[in-house]
């Protein structure tokens, strides 16, 4: 295959949540200027010739249907890994994945989404529904007490510069005064940055009535949010598949408003603040 270009990476195994997910890769190649991989990943070896083949000719009906160049790519492995070593061997700009959102088991052992996604250095784009817009104009961006590395608000600028969209601060509520210290200094740390970068932002609080993760996905609604940028909880563990990390409920969120998922670097190598996770 022909070198390219920080590619969008679209995990497809010819469900209609895969072609939700590649609409909106299209959405975003058409203005980052990036190709598309569909990445179809089989158990056995054996399988991948016949599924190259399958997968190549929807490649081509994708591409004379979208005018967009995709790639086709199948390889062995396992979902977890895979889409993780495919991103990094591409150096890819971000992986579009579709979910059906929490069922059955998953519910007490975590998503399968958030599991690829806490294997990840590159951003996920989860959806569950085909696009309602060409692009991403409203974002939410939760701020809570926790602290959390500078990643989340850099891509602050990578959306704004991009997409020219403009951030909603949803501001958590909470009665204990160290947290709402806590929660002030965050919200200033973003607010100068949105300020000294001239992006367009408005804040708002929590109502404090429900779960912050609830009230966010509802707060989404009511502002006809098109994503919801979160940070995954820093070094993931089994505990937190069996609890079911916090932010697993706006990743798979009921509305199904897509979520742009960043996932942390280890403690020891992180600063700043973080707005949600463990």
């Amino acid at each position: 295959m022909e070198n390219l270009n920080k590619p969008i990476i679209v995990p497809w195994d010819f469900t209609e949540k895969s072609q939700f997910a590649f609409e909106h890769a299209v959405n975003l190649s058409n203005i980052l200027k990036k190709d598309i991989i569909l990445l179809h990943i089989v158990e056995n070896a054996a399988d991948i010739e016949s599924s190259f083949e399958k997968l190549k000719l929807k490649t081509q009906e994708l591409k004379k249907n979208f005018m967009v160049n995709s790639h086709p790519i199948v390889k062995t492995g396992h979902i977890f890994e895979t889409i993780k070593e495919v991103s990094q061997e591409y150096k890819a700009e971000m992986i579009v994945m579709g979910t059906h959102g929490i069922k059955g088991i998953q519910k007490f052992t975590g998503s399968r989404a958030l599991k690829v996604i806490a294997n990840s250095k590159i951003p996920f784009v989860v959806i569950q529904d085909r696009p309602k817009s060409s692009k991403f104009d409203k974002i939410v961006f939760p701020i809570d007490f926790r602290t959390e590395n500078k990643e989340k608000v850099n891509y602050i600028n990578y959306l704004s510069g991009n997409f020219n969209a403009k951030f909603l601060l949803f501001k958590r509520r909470v009665n204990d005064k160290g947290f709402k210290k806590k929660i002030a200094s965050n919200l200033l740390y973003v607010e100068t940055f949105l300020k000294n970068n001239n992006v367009e932002y408005e804040i708002h609080s929590a109502p404090g009535e429900a779960s912050f993760e609830k009230e966010t996905v509802k707060f989404s609604v009511e502002q006809s949010a098109d994503m919801i940028l979160v940070l995954t909880t820093r070094d993931i563990n089994y505990l937190d598949y069996i609890l079911a990390a916090k932010e697993q409920y706006i990743i798979a969120n009921p509305e199904k408003i897509p979520v742009m998922c960043i996932n942390p670097k280890p403690a020891k190598l992180a600063s700043g603040f973080r707005a949600l996770g463990g």
